[in-house]
């Protein structure tokens, strides 16, 4: 239709042989093969509106559209190919000179539509030329790029041929090349863009523009993440008119019936108005959805020239019917009272890249056209799932997975406890790799639940059985249950809150919780030779602390919850208990009473005790199972802890040290110098310097309670000194958030030698291990070992044999056992496993 230029650019009309060029100066080198010779230079701009002819310009489908009223540009004859101005022409390839085919790309379409250049469509709906296009008529689209070229060098308007490399539109489920096709199609006008701030905005102007009207309605929904708000504003603001038609057979009919006589467009309302209207073919419809072929069969009077009108053959959008669901599902027309009880929805998810501009689109549009009103209350969106590779999954590529095969291979609440942990805003990279990571948190708890099965079942302890009163139970079994309490309150409140990541991080820190620190701490608890009525008070605690955690969690993992629950509620014997963890109501008021926050903020204490105590062993090289004689703790806050007897026990248990002492600081443990920070105080101090340091160097100084320092008889700011404290010999010190921990790393040959009765059970818990013995099962343990080693163990020997269910024996290493090498204190020793259970 038109040859554009670059109005800035320079051209240069060439002499090659016979034949005369224009082409741009800059491209000369690349263009032309051969001597040429200049012979005249213009702008761009000089050359716009030079007409000239085509090498097809005989073929009937071009005469008709060059024919006269064609165009905006020729409304009084035929219309000319004539040379137009273009910002996007340049000289990095070609000609610079563009060729302009409105009716087959998408900027040579836009060029056109503002120039009101004629259109020609070249292609059907199956790729297929068109009539009117001589010999290439009825031919693929893929098939006539060697026959034109030939039609080219016939009529002697070929030069050479180039490959020029360029970004191409492709299918991306099947990877086949895509062609542009010029068609009509039906839009919803979205209205006009006000350059004004939109406070600003009159009531009319927001009358007069959809977009605006979409975007007062927004302001009322909670997003999910945050920015989607944003994103669905932009949308709005720059999105043009909304394409609703689309060339197929199957969809939503569109009810518009188009007078090609006078032009009146009539949109019929429903089937009732259909009814009203219909001139003939309705017994054809009656009975049937409005789908094609039946409607298509009624017929209507054009209310402007009274013409039969046909429906136009396009059909909906498939996002029309998306978006009328509030609508449309919920008996809006039909029953107001019914629809009002479900509309606005509470909740809509999608995934966030492409529903902005669809189905979260298109359902605001429908309600905001309807009722002026947000058809949902929160939006949940979320981004893409891609290969473990980061590439998005591709059957081609190899990293796509289908649901099934995950499902199968990996569990589905193993995919479920993926995508909940993960950002909604965040890509999911999703393989086996990644399943392994969220099958081994989830074997946390399998492994917490197994134990404690196992366990009961031992001890023939059953779910019927009378638990003891909590209130009778330590305060590790009532710090348990006081968590399993927050932790019900807390996921309640996310989940209400549509927060599933966090909610999912609150179950995984539990879980954690209760299989590093509570579980390990009652493991002996459960045994056979635990005292009776305490074992009681640890299967019962356990027990309802994973019933109510099977409540908490189902709604994440379903799966799972059930199988616990059937087992330990249903398959218990509960009979007064719902069949199905899913029928079970949320614990939180149930579990409200136990919620004790004092025993967790005192048991929070304890924890951060032992990281302290473990990160200054492992400052100092001493080992976690060689005990120490005494370690000194500073509390902050108040200056006891609930059932502080209790925990102080379980927290030297823990650190293996012999005594704690409770002290108000550190202040008695540890050697203070202050340093004065001279860049400071130098000018604001000026003679007094000389005084304030000598006092510091002599360690003459007052530390007051905010911090400041008197030195010299000056008073320095917190900021002006840095308080410097040194652990007295023999001691080791830690501090975090005004918790104080001191331990005592001196070691006598009583310590040590309990050390290495703690290092040679290690041992041979390790070797029960390796041999797959049975929980309960007592083993006979060989131990060779010089006689001074011998000696030093003696005494803690029975301590040794009770903890790890053996018998101990000194002596030469059988022949056929294959024994492992200890180092301890006291010198080296070999432990082996006697191939016999003393008693099973």
């Amino acid at each position: 239709m038109a040859a554009a230029v670059g109005e800035e650019l320079r051209y240069v009309k060439v002499r090659q042989g016979e034949e005369m060029y224009w082409l741009g100066r800059g491209t000369l080198k690349q263009a032309l093969e051969g001597p040429f010779q200049i012979v005249e230079e213009k702008l761009g701009r000089e050359l716009a509106g030079w007409r000239y002819s085509g090498p097809f310009d005989e073929l009937p489908a071009v005469q008709a559209a060059f024919a006269a009223g064609a165009s905006e540009v020729a409304k009084d004859g035929p219309y000319e190919h004539r040379v137009v101005t273009w910002d996007e022409v340049g000289e990095e390839e070609g000609t610079g000179i563009v060729h302009i085919a409105p009716g087959c790309g998408a900027e040579d379409f836009a060029l056109g539509k503002s120039l009101g250049l004629p259109m020609i469509a070249p292609l059907d709906e199956n790729g297929l030329v068109l009539a009117g296009f001589g010999p290439f008529s009825g031919r693929d689209v893929r098939d006539v790029a060697e026959p034109i070229l030939e039609s080219l060098k016939h009529r002697h308007r070929f030069y050479r041929l180039e490959t020029i490399t360029h970004r191409y539109p492709h299918c991306w489920r099947c990877g086949t090349p895509l062609v542009f096709r010029l068609v009509d199609e039906w839009y919803i006008s979205m209205g006009p863009v006000y350059d004004v701030p939109r406070d600003q905005l009159t009531p009319e102007q927001v009358d007069a523009s959809l977009r605006y009207q979409i975007m007062d309605v927004i302001r009322d929904i909670k997003w999910i993440p945050g920015f989607g708000y944003e994103r669905e504003l932009d949308w709005l603001l720059n999105m043009h008119d909304w394409m609703i038609s689309k060339k197929r057979y199957w969809g939503l009919a569109l009810p518009i019936y188009d007078c090609s006589d006078c032009g009146a467009v009539t949109v019929v309302g429903g089937r009732e108005e259909l009814a009203e209207q219909a001139v003939e073919g309705w017994a054809e419809f009656e009975g049937h959805t409005p789908h094609r072929p039946y409607v298509d069969a009624v017929k209507i009077r054009c209310p402007g020239c009274g013409e039969t009108l046909s429906r136009i053959a396009d059909v909906g959008n498939p996002w029309l019917d998306a978006g009328i669901v509030p609508f449309s599902t919920v008996r809006y027309r039909s029953d107001p009272d019914y629809w009002r009880q479900w509309f606005p929805a509470d909740f809509v998810t999608e995934s966030f890249p492409g529903q902005f501009r669809n189905w979260f689109y298109s359902l605001l549009a429908m309600s905001t056209v309807l009722r002026r009103e947000t058809p949902f209350k929160t939006l949940f969106g979320y981004a893409l799932v891609f290969g473990e590779d980061g590439r998005q999954m591709h059957k081609s590529w190899g990293n796509a997975i289908e649901f099934d095969e995950a499902a199968e291979r990996m569990g589905a609440d193993v995919m479920r406890w993926m995508f909940a942990n993960a950002r909604p805003e965040d890509n999911i990279n999703f393989g086996w790799h990644a399943a392994d990571e969220a099958r081994r948190r989830l074997l946390v708890l399998w492994n917490v639940y197994s134990f404690f099965v196992t366990y009961a079942r031992l001890a023939e302890w059953t779910p019927t059985a009378p638990a003891p009163a909590v209130a009778e139970r330590g305060p590790l079994d009532r710090w348990i249950l006081a968590r399993v309490a927050r932790l019900a309150a807390t996921v309640e409140s996310q989940l209400k809150d549509y927060d599933a990541l966090d909610a999912a991080r609150e179950v995984d820190a539990f879980v954690e919780e209760l299989s590093t620190w509570y579980l390990r701490r009652s493991r002996d608890r459960m045994r056979a030779s635990a005292e009776p009525l305490d074992r009681m008070r640890a299967f019962s605690t356990l027990h309802e602390v994973l019933v109510a955690l099977s409540r908490i969690m189902a709604p994440i993992l379903p799966f799972l919850s059930e199988s616990i629950y059937q087992n330990l509620v249903v398959a218990g014997g509960r009979v007064d208990a719902p069949d199905s963890v899913h029928l079970t109501s949320w614990p939180t008021a149930e579990l409200k009473s136990l919620d004790d926050r004092a025993l967790q903020a005192s048991m929070d204490v304890v924890t951060r005790a032992v990281d302290l105590a473990r990160t200054l062993r492992s400052q100092v090289g001493i080992k976690t199972r060689q005990p120490l004689a005494r370690m000194w703790l500073a509390m902050p806050g108040p200056a006891e802890l609930v059932d502080q007897d209790a925990l102080l026990e379980l927290l030297k248990d823990e650190v293996n040290v012999k005594s704690i002492e409770l002290i108000g600081d550190e202040s008695q443990l540890v050697d203070r110098r202050v340093k004065p920070l001279l860049p400071k105080i130098g000018k604001k101090l000026g003679a007094a310097i000389p005084a304030v340091m000598a006092a510091a160097r002599e360690g003459h100084f007052e530390i007051r309670a905010d911090g400041s320092v008197i030195l010299g008889g000056v008073t320095l700011a917190p900021d002006e000194v840095e308080i410097q404290a040194t652990p007295r010999p023999g001691t080791a010190v830690a501090h975090d958030e005004g918790l104080v921990v001191v331990i005592d790393t001196e070691m006598n040959p009583q310590l040590l030698a309990e050390g290495d009765a703690r290092e040679l059970q290690r041992a041979i818990q390790d070797a029960r291990k390796e041999a797959a013995v049975e929980l309960d099962d007592e083993v006979a343990v060989r131990v060779e070992a010089p006689e001074a080693v011998s000696r030093t163990l003696e005494p803690y020997l029975r301590s040794v044999e009770t903890e790890t269910r053996s018998k101990i024996q000194f002596g030469q290493m059988p022949a056929g056992v294959s024994p492992m090498s200890v180092d301890l204190d006291s010198g080296s020793v070999l432990v082996g496993l006697l191939p016999t259970a003393i008693a099973p």
